[in-house]
């Protein structure tokens, strides 16, 4: 304990104190299941914390070596993790697919591929660290759901389970069993989780007295979902478990009660916002994609900024002092996008690239580094740094440029251009930008105006409407 008592005084020397006393009594005090797949943002919820220090936190955390952090590719219908990950060099670009849900899907990294926290058995021993000795249900809650799926709560949970649950067995390595069982006229779905092998059997005709059959066998290679048609009535579970770990075989009824027990949903960390993140991007730097790796980002918002006439600043202040007025422009600007949700992708000389979760985000920080600005050049009384803004909002492609990540699309391309149009102390946006609702509620807040403008954007055929804010 003495240890942990030192990996925590080193962990409130970079991150928020008040986070780390919450971290710190989670892992003192919390259940396993809180500890197994740690939600960031519903740490944040539950303890009233802001959500970008719990992120920062737990990012330092698993550098310190107090929590190990999973890039976790989810079941877009059932939250359930189809491939559990070290680091996101690991994600695959094909098909993952769900044997309980019969559904093949690309991962996207804006819903389908979280990021959780697992405390470190060196740091406290939990159930997950051993998924064997888990029971049934805690083996879904702790390895098979990720964090973003909200079980009722314990007495609703149990009055579910027994309606949505008709048999549950544990099959040891290498144990063949056979389960009777009455079919209800409702689809059945037999799965193991361990395994992710499943069967799904569809009621059809008048219910029957003829006991059937059916056969499962469980290996560590992927199967197809097998399916049957049978009339309501008895069959006999044939189960061989050929693998070297134990099997989880439930058999469930495809219903309401199944719908409410595993169709609870709470907002979760996912990777698109962690790649987003500034701290994660300083910690982790080129530790993220491989160079061949391409993932797909449904949307995502640029910020692009550059300095007009720096180049006139230089000779008419002087080397000296003109670097000191960039790199204090650059300073204001990385601290206003790491407080937005944001993060800095790279600097091109007196440019920055950004990016943000949302729109809204970049907004908020378009307009504060617009009033920054103005704020620095009034206490100099001189109008030396005019900062131009563009941005955009769309999808795009993670990848690996120059041995960092940063990203790759006509997004990208278009978010440039419209920068590259911006006047003198302006910020201009494109229509997906404007049109967001939470922009829109923003900039009415501010009392801010976005004027369309007759304007092309170079090098994109398709004509884009620009929005100047003023």
């Amino acid at each position: 304990m003495h240890d942990n008592d030192a990996l925590f005084d080193a962990l409130r020397r970079s991150a928020d104190a008040g986070v780390v006393d919450a971290i710190e009594d989670l892992v003192r005090n919390g259940r396993d299941e809180e500890l197994a797949r740690l939600n960031a943002l519903g740490l944040a919820t539950a303890r009233g914390l802001d959500e970008e220090k719990v992120i920062a936190a737990l990012l330092h955390a698993s550098r310190l070596g107090l929590f190990e952090m999973s890039w976790n590719i989810l079941c877009p219908s059932c939250g359930g993790v189809l491939g559990a990950n070290a680091t996101l060099k690991s994600v695959r670009q094909q098909d993952y697919h769900c044997a309980f849900c019969a559904l093949d899907s690309e991962p996207t990294l804006d819903d389908t591929v979280e990021v959780s926290f697992t405390v470190s058995p060196r740091i406290r021993s939990i159930g997950a660290h051993d998924p064997d000795s888990l029971g049934f249900w805690d083996y879904h809650r702790q390895v098979f759901y990720g964090s973003g799926l909200a079980f009722p709560e314990p007495g609703m949970f149990d009055a579910l389970s027994r309606k949505a649950l008709l048999e549950a067995v544990e099959l040891k390595a290498g144990e063949r069993m056979i389960l009777a069982l009455q079919l209800p006229a409702e689809t059945v779905i037999i799965f193991d989780p361990v395994t992710h092998t499943a069967h799904l059997v569809e009621s059809a005709g008048e219910p029957t007295a003829d006991r059937r059959e059916i056969t499962m066998i469980f290996t560590s290679a992927r199967a197809e979902v097998g399916r049957t048609t049978l009339a309501p009535g008895p069959l006999r579970l044939l189960l061989d478990n050929r693998t070297e770990r134990r099997a989880l075989v439930g058999v469930y009824v495809a219903g309401p009660e199944m719908c409410s027990l595993i169709g609870g949903r709470r907002p979760f960390l996912t990777a698109k916002r962690l790649l987003t993140n500034q701290t994660f991007r300083d910690l982790y730097r080129t530790e993220t994609l491989d160079v061949e790796q391409r993932l797909k980002i449904m949307s995502l918002t640029f910020l692009f900024t550059d300095l007009k006439g720096s180049t006139d600043l230089y000779e008419r202040v002087g080397d000296l002092v003109a670097y000191d007025l960039v790199r204090s422009h650059f300073q204001v600007l990385h601290e206003i996008v790491a407080s937005e949700a944001g993060a800095v992708v790279k600097t091109i000389g007196d440019a920055v690239m950004a990016t943000f979760p949302e729109p809204r985000r970049a907004v908020s920080a378009a307009l504060r580094m617009r009033d920054s600005m103005r704020q620095l050049n009034a206490r100099r009384g001189a109008e030396e740094l005019i900062l131009k803004i563009g941005i955009h909002e769309g999808p795009c492609l993670a990848v690996n440029l120059n041995d960092r990540q940063d990203y790759f699309g006509q997004t990208v391309n278009i978010a440039s251009r419209v920068q590259a149009l911006a006047t003198e102390d302006s910020i201009f946006a494109t229509q997906a930008i404007v049109r967001d609702a939470d922009s829109a509620r923003l900039l009415s807040a501010r009392g801010v105006d976005a004027t369309l403008q007759a304007l092309t954007l170079r090098g994109v055929g398709d004509r884009v409407p620009v929005f100047a804010m003023t």
